[in-house]
This record gives structure tokens, C-alpha cells and sequence, in this order.
């Protein structure tokens, strides 16, 4: 078995888990040896959970796949596999978590993992810019939106507007200058779709801008990133810079008439830019505040120009869809949810990482089958999609097709594709005030609703949380949210409620119980806590020995006890205790 390259996944999380270390060891002992072994990097290939991953490849394929692979791991396999030619079965990826892969359908993601994102030969070699120059060479712009229109593609940004009858809005405005806008700026709280994408399989999302600046007649594209992005506008950058030397952009595409170029704008990273026209602003240096709808960006966008806006997934789906009609995307997903969705799980899951399955899937696939179900095997109790736009969807609504009119029926959204798990311990009150203290620091301000509005309906939820809540302030809540969803100009201010309005419907007995009792049903609120010692203690006094303010008390190798009125409920008493004799009510 001889190893031909090896390849490393550094997409941010496997950097952050120390994939370049794992790298420089693996270099540093292949040379050591004598090894004529190149060692290459890809992007996340969605086993986030197991980083760093390192695959080696022979020239058959793939010969092994190893996880969580430190730099002190690197010596197993570059000796025993490298060099010896047998597998390092402790580092081998196990049969199960090998299924996280084998139960998705990847389309966006087809490349993620796979190839270098640093090289547009690697992009190449696996057809990319086929589909591009077929466009450009074979087909005229209504033919493009045509198949576009023929596979169903929705727009994966959030609300799922077909993408084609954007396109073809702007392509029927006559104009001296069009422009192509993509939107990263991600902004969903454990939403990480787009970011893997741009870090994993740049010039697909280039390709896509490409094939649609054509379809609409522009000339100019233009990509929103966030900056807290550092790698994802690193390796773009490196993408346009390669592109243009191919001549994939420029003047005289394909030799060609058609010129379309792409440049980045950095984005300070406000999540109200989610909305295209507070994007434009933001484009053309104001400050990120929405505009009135119409004129919309196909009429009058970027620089009064029309203007078409779509997201990172949506443009990575489109070389797919030339490359094999939009027949053959249509028949992929529901009737009217055609293809496939990216989603990131995240939260109290199993196997945290990026998921890629067809639309028409139920929740419970996705959350069990292929997430492996929720953390110590605690019990599900909830997943917030949409994020703070989307709702929370409970446990038994888990058989929830996940498409986009039957998330809507359940009071969420499918959105850009966040997934957050919350188990048994996660309060709904306290989640509902994390996402709504989220929206009003991100409101714009322009709206009185939205501005206001999300401000008294945080100060509602902070007193709930703190055991201040008053009778009434459930329907006061409700009718808050339903005058803020009225009253805001943009989807910002008009979906911030959801997350409070799910929770109150689905949970409302939790907020009763904040409310009435005193009480946090998951055990959660710390206001609403208090800590006892049982007899499980064995008086190791460690408890007492980490107390920042002394509220403990007992001998050694007897039970202690807690001051209640002591006791600030900081927790540290029960993190500090080895026998799980602290519990908390």
C-alpha cells in the first residue's frame, strides 16, 4: 500500500484545532525520512467534530482517513503508513462516524474537503469553469435563466425567493451598468455555511457569479464578506488573482465579448446587511440602514443600477446546475423546495460540523441519523432554525420535513441553514432572550418598532430570567411582537419576535413557571437557582475551598453545607465537586 499524498483539512476549524501544527509535523518527519510525499491542505469536509483530519491517498483513491490528528500524532502515520504501509487503526476514522458522510447528497459541498482550495488547477482538474465557458461560448443569457427557472433553485440566503425571476428581473431592466453582488456576510449566531464554502471551494462560488453576471448582462460582481472572515478573504483573494490570470475574468472571456470582473468588499460585520438594500449602503460607504422596496436592486440597486443579490450557497449551486441541467436539480429535494440544503449543526449535537442533504428530509434524520443524536445522550428537547429570524421547532415536531413551506407552518424558517440542538437543560425563556438581546444590538435604529420595540421586549425577558416576572407580561410579549412585526420596514425588525413568539407557543408552560413559581424548569436561570449539598459528600472540602464568598461550611470527611443567603449561585461549588453530591433546583 504506497501512499502517494497527503492531505490535510484546514478550513477554520481545523485550524483552530491545530491542524497547522499537524501540518509542519508531518512535513518536518516525511523530509526526516527520506519520503517523497507532498503534503496538501482542503477545506472542512464538514466533520467539524473530529479536527484535525489528515486523508491519505494512494493512487487508487483514498487510502485511510485519520481524526483528531495532533502534532504528536503525526509520527504513527507517517511510520507506520507513510513508510511501513500499514493503517494507524487508533486514528482511523470509526465505521459510524464515517456514515456522517455516506447519508448526505453534496452539491454545494461537492468540493469541500476534497480538492485545494489554494489551487485553481485542483478546481479544474475536477471540471471547474466547464460550465462557465459552455454559458458563455454556447448560450444566451435567457437560455441561462431558463434552466435556472427549469431546477427550481431557491435562493439559500433565507426567505427562498426563486432565484431565477431575480435574475430575470434584472436581466429585462436596460442599463448602461449592471452589477452581481454576492452575500457573505453570514451573520446567523452558529451559522457557518458560507464560510466553509469560500474557504473550501472559492471558484465555484466565482464560477457561479460568473455564469449569473452573464445571464443578467453585468459587468462588475462584487462580494460582501465579513471581515472577522480572515481566511475565507485570503483564499478568495488568491482565487480572483488565479482567475484572472486563466482569463476566467476580465475582458474577453473565453475570447469571448463578455467582461466580468469580481472584486471583495469587507464588511464590518453587521447583521442588518442581510438585507440587500442595507447591503447596498453598506456598498457604497453609508451606513448599513434598509431602504425602501420598490424600487427593488433589480431596478435600482448598487449606485442606482440594477442590481442582483444573491448568497454564497446559491451561486455554488448554480455551475452544478449547467453542468447537469435543471432537470437533474429539480429531481433532487420536494416539488417546490427543489435540491439539496447546507446546514451547520451546532449546539448540544453529537456531531457538530456541516450537513448536506436534500430538501424534503425530516428533522429527525438529520438531528439523529446523521448528527448521532444529542450530547451524553440527554433528551432533545428543541432546534432554533433561522436563527434569530427563524424559530424553535420542539422534540415533537422532530418528524418536520425540512423544506421551505413546512419549517415555515412550524413558526420557524429554514433560513441561511443554521441548526442550534438544545437538550433538556437549555431553558427556552433564557434562549429567547439570547436571541433577542442578539437583534436589538444589531437593529439599525431607523425603525421605532424595531428599535424600541426589541428593547422593551428584552427588558421583559431579562426580568423573567432574574425571577421578576408579572402577571401579564406573556400577552404583553405577544402583543409587542406582533406591532413590531407590523410596524419595521425590513425583515430584521420584522422577524426578531419569532424566537420569542415560537417559545411562547411551544413552551409556554416554562414561562408560567418563570413566571408563577419562581421557578426555571431546566434548572438553567441562575437567579432562579438554588444549590444544596446531599449525602453523597464526603467532605473532601473542595467545594468550600473554591466558594468565592465563604458560603460553605462543614468539617473534612463530613457532609457540608450551603448559606443559602450566602450563596451568589456562581456554580463553581458544583463544577469543583468530583462525587456529584451538589445538585441544583
Amino acid at each position: 500500500m504506497t501512499a502517494t499524498r497527503v492531505v490535510v483539512g484546514q478550513g477554520s476549524c481545523g485550524v483552530a484545532s491545530g491542524a497547522k501544527k499537524t501540518t509542519a509535523a508531518l512535513e518536518q518527519l516525511i523530509a526526516d525520512f527520506g519520503l517523497n510525499i507532498p503534503v496538501e491542505i482542503t477545506g472542512c469536509v464538514g466533520n467539524c467534530y473530529l479536527e484535525p483530519i489528515v486523508d491519505v491517498y494512494g493512487a487508487d483513491g483514498l487510502q485511510a482517513r485519520y481524526v483528531k490528528v495532533q502534532a504528536e500524532n503525526a509520527s504513527a502515520i507517517v511510520e507506520r503508513h507513510l513508510k511501513a504501509g500499514e493503517i494507524a487503526d487508533e486514528l482511523l476514522i470509526s465505521e459510524v462516524d464515517g456514515e456522517f458522510l455516506s447519508h448526505q447528497n453534496r452539491i454545494v459541498l461537492r468540493n469541500a474537503g476534497i480538492i485545494n482550495p489554494e489551487s485553481i488547477d485542483a478546481y479544474i482538474a475536477v471540471g471547474g469553469y466547464k460550465p462557465a465557458e459552455k454559458v458563455l461560448t454556447s448560450m444566451t443569457s435567457e437560455q441561462v435563466i431558463d434552466e435556472i427557472k427549469v431546477s427550481g433553485l431557491r435562493g439559500r440566503g433565507g426567505a427562498g425567493f426563486p432565484t431565477w425571476f431575480k435574475w430575470d428581473a434584472a436581466a429585462k431592466n436596460d442599463a448602461d451598468e449592471k452589477f452581481m453582488v454576492c452575500n457573505a456576510d453570514e451573520g446567523d449566531p452558529g451559522a457557518f455555511m458560507d464560510r466553509s464554502v469560500l474557504e473550501g471551494d472559492p471558484h465555484s462560488l466565482l464560477e457561479g457569479m460568473l455564469i449569473g453576471g452573464y445571464a443578467i448582462g453585468a459587468t462588475e460582481g462584487v462580494i460582501y464578506v465579513r471581515a472577522e472572515y480572515p481566511l475565507a478573504i485570503k483564499r478568495l483573494e488568491l482565487a480572483l488573482e488565479q482567475a484572472r490570470e486563466r482569463g476566467y475574468l476580465g475582458k474577453g472571456i473565453f475570447g469571448t465579448a463578455t467582461n466580468f470582473d469580481i472584486r471583495i468588499k469587507a464588511g464590518a460585520g453587521a447583521f442588518v446587511c442581510g438585507e440587500e438594500t442595507a447591503l447596498i449602503a453598506s456598498l457604497e460607504g453609508e451606513r448599513g440602514m434598509p431602504r425602501l422596496k420598490p424600487p427593488f436592486p433589480a431596478q435600482k440597486g448598487f449606485w442606482q443600477k440594477p442590481t442582483n443579490i444573491n448568497n454564497v450557497e446559491t451561486f455554488a449551486n448554480v455551475p452544478w446546475i449547467i453542468e447537469r441541467g435543471g432537470a437533474a436539480f429539480a429531481a433532487i429535494g420536494t416539488e417546490k423546495s427543489a435540491g439539496t440544503k447546507v446546514f451547520a449543526l451546532a449546539g448540544k449535537i453529537k456531531k457538530g460540523g456541516l450537513v448536506e442533504v436534500p430538501m424534503g428530509q425530516p428533522l429527525r434524520d438529520v438531528i439523529f441519523g446523521i448528527g448521532g443524536g444529542i450530547k451524553n445522550d440527554k433528551e432533545f428537547k428543541a432546534v432554533q432554525m433561522g436563527g434569530p429570524s427563524g424559530g424553535c421547532i420542539p422534540a415533537e415536531l422532530i418528524d418536520t420535513p425540512v423544506d421551505y413551506e413546512n419549517i415555515t407552518k412550524t413558526g420557524a424558517i429554514v433560513g441561511s441553514g443554521g441548526m442550534i440542538v438544545m437538550d433538556e437543560t437549555t431553558c427556552m425563556v433564557d434562549m429567547a432572550r439570547y436571541f433577542l438581546d442578539f437583534t436589538r444590538n444589531e437593529s439599525c435604529g431607523k425603525c421605532n418598532y424595531c428599535r424600541v420595540g426589541t428593547k422593551r421586549m428584552l427588558e421583559i425577558l431579562e426580568r423573567i430570567t432574574a425571577g421578576e416576572g408579572r402577571d401579564g407580561d406573556i400577552e404583553l410579549l405577544e402583543e409587542l411582537a406582533q406591532k413590531i412585526k407590523d410596524g419595521s420596514m425590513c425583515g430584521l425588525g420584522q422577524t426578531a419576535p419569532n424566537p420569542v413568539l415560537t417559545t411562547i407557543r411551544y413552551f409556554r408552560n416554562e414561562f408560567e413557571d418563570h413566571i408563577h413559581n419562581k421557578h426555571c424548569t431546566a434548572h438553567s436561570c441562575r437567579a432562579l437557582l438554588t444549590f444544596e449539598i446531599t449525602d453523597k459528600c464526603v467532605g473532601c472540602t473542595m467545594c468550600a475551598k473554591n466558594c468565592p464568598v465563604e458560603a460553605i461550611s462543614g468539617k473534612p470527611k463530613e457532609q457540608h453545607v450551603i448559606d443559602a443567603e450566602k450563596c451568589i449561585k456562581c456554580g463553581k461549588c458544583e463544577s469543583s465537586c468530583k462525587f456529584s453530591a451538589i445538585t441544583r433546583d
